[in-house]
């Protein structure tokens, strides 16, 4: 698959669980949380997910902020955490989430060689904005897209359309990242060239579009762009 997406314009990443790790807000507070830590992770992000989609088909946006609170408040009930103390310090956590460890060198191998790159993301512009800038990977990119400017969550088409809106890229110009594979088929079927970053190993989901490629992290990216 070595230079499979030779003539990219813009390469465009998913946030969550593409770039950022947001199982880390639980793991730095591990020892707050005990035995249950990684159990509420995963509810976390299932829950989170599941009220994107659900707050679609109601036609009832809410930043994601919100959506990551009523998850979390969900999840604590699931698993009997009442500390107040322990919600506020992961809800905080999510705003300094870690990047995966071979994201820096990813993006300025890119970067270098003068690949155009950009976010696009579930998140609103108040939990993205404070994360990317912790993160000291702001410069990298040329725009940090919100489906907050169109209310509605992935993957409705109205949130890929940002992409060539704000950055003036034809959709099929474009490699589109996430580690969703929901996400990644949605981009596709839009018109994205996009990869799944299957960190997981888990099966396909069978929606329709179909990605380009399968990767199991980003250090084989530039590589399927053709850079050296």
């Amino acid at each position: 698959m070595t230079g499979a997406l030779t003539g990219t314009a813009l390469c465009v990443f998913d946030a969550y669980g593409t770039l950022f790790d947001f199982n880390s807000a639980v793991a730095r507070h591990r020892a707050a949380i005990g035995p249950k830590a990684d159990a509420l992770a995963d509810l976390w992000r299932l829950k989170q997910i599941q009220y994107t989609w659900l707050r679609n088909s109601m036609g009832a946006y809410a930043p994601f902020w919100q959506v990551t609170g009523e998850a979390l408040d969900h999840c604590l009930a699931v698993h009997g955490i009442a500390d107040p103390a322990v919600r506020d310090k992961l809800m905080n956590a999510y705003l300094v989430l870690a990047p995966f460890p071979e994201v820096p060198a990813m993006l300025d191998r890119l970067k270098r060689n003068g690949v155009r790159l950009a976010i696009l993301s579930n998140g609103n512009p108040g939990m993205l904005e404070p994360m990317v800038a912790a993160s000291g990977l702001a410069d990298r990119f040329e725009a940090v897209l919100s489906v907050d400017s169109v209310g509605v969550y992935k993957v409705a088409p109205e949130v890929y359309r940002l992409v060539e809106t704000r950055c003036g890229v034809a959709p099929d110009k474009v490699c589109f990242l996430s580690s969703n594979c929901w996400d990644a088929h949605g981009a596709a079927h839009f018109g994205f060239r996009t990869v799944w970053i299957n960190r997981a190993g888990a099966p396909d989901d069978n929606l329709p579009g179909k990605p380009v490629a399968e990767l199991r992290d980003l250090s084989q990216l530039p590589s399927l762009l053709g850079v050296s």
